[in-house]
């Protein structure tokens, strides 16, 4: 891929990011689903399901990028997320809701670890791997800025109602859709030799297995971003149903939530400029940032729990994509997807044990 197609591929990937995240209802899913009825308990459940759903697809989704293509798994992604929105308009109980849920989970799994080696392989096909650390700070940080502004629409979205609030997603998922189409595979160096779809998965699954086994550092990075990212995850999103628990009107829930985001897109952005700091010093503060959170969101004042959560979404995600440049640059091509995958898997396997419990403790 020559260096204009990659600077080109990077913006489609900027672009989809934009579009594709700008979702005013997923943004305060949890509380429109508490205008609805639910109890946090309930909310917690559907959390886990979201989780339970990640946990049986995400190694797979991994592999089936690294076989059949990252382009195609994209758009696979943005296909499913339209289909959860469209069951979401419908959805009138729990199990519809949950299936809702469970249909956009798959379309986190195809995305996650496929956009990221997606990326880094177009930039290692034409000598530019150095600049992924400058684009996985970049994306994060419009990914939170995105998402970031949908919740600052938070009020808007209550007042419009989920089915409303859904269509809108719709609308901007279909964009993201027509965009990903324009994105260009990559044949990585370490192209799969093996002549069936069945032996490549079983080849990549094996080499990725042997990778995880002999790179012990590797994997407890994996493991401690896992918790440290889900901790943070569920603090943020029962604030959405507990500042206006305390006190907190409507319209100030959405402003809330849009100035919990810029601390994580702060946070994305400048870890870039401490890249010569230590891991273990980036995971020391970013965990203390996390903790300090959980902390605040039990002090029933709104300013102290907006404030705790503005602390645990910079640290959260100016560790994240610490960790995201710091694996990339250890893992295979060849499995770079199904690896990165295995990161989410394990944030599924302890969001599943905590997303209840959250529930209930909160």
């Amino acid at each position: 891929m020559s260096e204009k197609n990659t600077r080109k591929q990077i913006r489609t990937l900027y672009v989809m990011t934009t579009v594709g995240y700008f979702r005013i209802a997923a943004a305060s899913w949890v509380a429109l689903l508490a205008l609805r009825g639910f109890s946090l308990l309930q909310i917690g459940m559907i959390e886990s399901i979201f989780h339970m759903v990640s946990f049986c697809f995400e190694l797979p989704s991994g592999v089936v990028a690294d076989v059949f293509g990252r382009r195609k798994t994209l758009i696979a992604s943005q296909a499913a997320s339209l289909f959860s929105g469209t069951l979401m308009i419908f959805s009138t109980d729990f199990a519809t809701t949950a299936l809702a849920v469970g249909c956009n989970a798959l379309s986190y799994n195809l995305a996650s670890g496929t956009r990221e080696a997606l990326a880094y392989d177009s930039l290692k096909q034409s000598g530019n791997e150095a600049f992924y650390a400058h684009y996985s700070s970049m994306d994060m940080m419009l990914y939170r800025i995105t998402n970031s502004t949908a919740t600052l629409c938070a009020g808007l979205a209550l007042w419009l109602g989920y089915r409303r609030a859904y269509a809108i997603d719709l609308f901007f998922g279909l964009v993201a859709l027509a965009v990903s189409f324009r994105l260009v595979e990559v044949e990585t160096d370490e192209a799969n030799v093996c002549h069936s779809a069945g032996k490549e998965m079983v080849s990549v699954v094996k080499e990725s297995w042997q990778f995880l086994i002999c790179e012990k550092r590797a994997r407890n990075i994996m493991l401690v971003n896992a918790l440290v990212g889900a901790i943070s995850t569920l603090v943020l999103f029962f604030l959405q149903a507990k500042l206006p628990l305390a006190g907190m009107t409507r319209a100030l829930l959405g402003p809330s939530l849009f100035v919990m985001g810029l601390g994580a897109a702060l946070g994305s952005r400048l870890t870039a400029y401490f890249h010569k700091c230590r891991y273990r010093a980036i995971l020391l503060f970013s965990t203390i940032g996390v903790l300090f959170a959980f902390t605040m969101s039990f002090t029933r004042l709104p300013i102290l729990m907006v404030f705790g959560g503005f602390v645990g979404s910079f640290s959260d995600d100016f560790l994240e994509v610490r960790t995201d440049i710091l694996l990339n640059h250890m893992i295979p091509s060849k499995q770079r997807a199904t690896l990165m995958s295995v990161n989410s898997f394990l944030f599924s396997i302890i969001m599943i044990v905590l997303s209840t419990a959250f529930g209930w403790i909160m």
